[in-house]
């Protein structure tokens, strides 16, 4: 099957993909109103944790072990990511939680997801510290003040702006991204500053891209994002899972 024919399935699943992937484009408003009934506030903490080796090995299936035997590899503790492997390539692999995405998200405080996700060195640069810091006060329970801490970072420096070529890989089998669907499909993600999306094309009928916004809403809608640098995440499927094997898009 085209990769064209299964975008809309990877774009529901990509919400909880990452840093990634922060929005749910395509869930009918019945079944987001019946999740956000669900998971309308943080579950136990423990239920968001992992064993630590099954976290590790999770991790480094993100993407082809010529790539993640040499990764970073963080794992979550109780107040946030913490590396438990010291790698030497520049990348960082980890697993994500709904906790990376936006707290208006039906799914938000879903604590079954677990999306392997490995970041190349200029992702791990820029990115991965927004990452922490959204999973880092939402374990603190502190999701209003996300923006505003968002925006301290990066006019301080403390964040750098998007670097040219961030990536990342999400190729495991394993991951559980959404209740919508059991798995997700392989994919890479760009990072890339782009005020529309359809210069890649992404989106449109026929095309193998899709494309959310990093931070999901506009300035319209949510003010503490006005003057923030535009951020799209592009997501291209591809047709093998990380250990080789061929993926179904079925």
């Amino acid at each position: 099957m085209k990769c064209s024919a299964i975008r809309p399935r990877l774009t529901r699943a990509f919400a909880y993909g990452t840093i990634s992937i922060l929005a749910v484009l395509s869930i009918r408003q019945l079944r987001a109103q019946s999740v956000t009934t669900q998971y309308s506030r943080m579950a136990p903490i423990e239920q968001y944790l992992m064993e630590k080796n099954g976290e590790i090995a999770l991790a480094r299936s993100a993407a082809p072990e010529a790539i993640s035997r040499d990764a970073t590899i963080l794992v979550l503790g109780l107040h946030g990511y913490e590396t438990a492997i010291q790698g030497n390539n520049g990348f960082v692999c980890m697993v994500d939680r709904g906790l990376v995405g936006f707290p208006e998200l039906p799914e938000f405080w879903n604590p079954k997801i677990r999306g392997a996700n490995c970041l190349n060195p200029s992702a791990a640069r820029c990115i991965l510290p927004l990452a922490k810091i959204r999973t880092e006060m939402a374990l603190e329970g502190r999701t209003q003040e996300v923006m505003v801490r968002i925006r301290a970072a990066l006019s301080s420096g403390e964040v750098p702006p998007l670097e040219s070529g961030a990536m990342s890989y999400m190729m495991s089998k394993s991951s559980y991204l959404t209740d919508e669907h059991a798995h997700n499909h392989p994919h890479l993600m760009f990072f890339l500053s782009v005020e529309d999306p359809a210069t890649w094309g992404a989106g449109l009928p026929g095309s193998p891209i899709g494309a959310v916004s990093y931070w999901f809403s506009s300035g319209k809608t949510n003010p503490e994002l006005v003057g923030l640098p535009p951020i799209h995440i592009f997501s291209i499927g591809v047709s093998k899972w990380s250990d080789g094997t061929t993926a179904r898009m079925d």
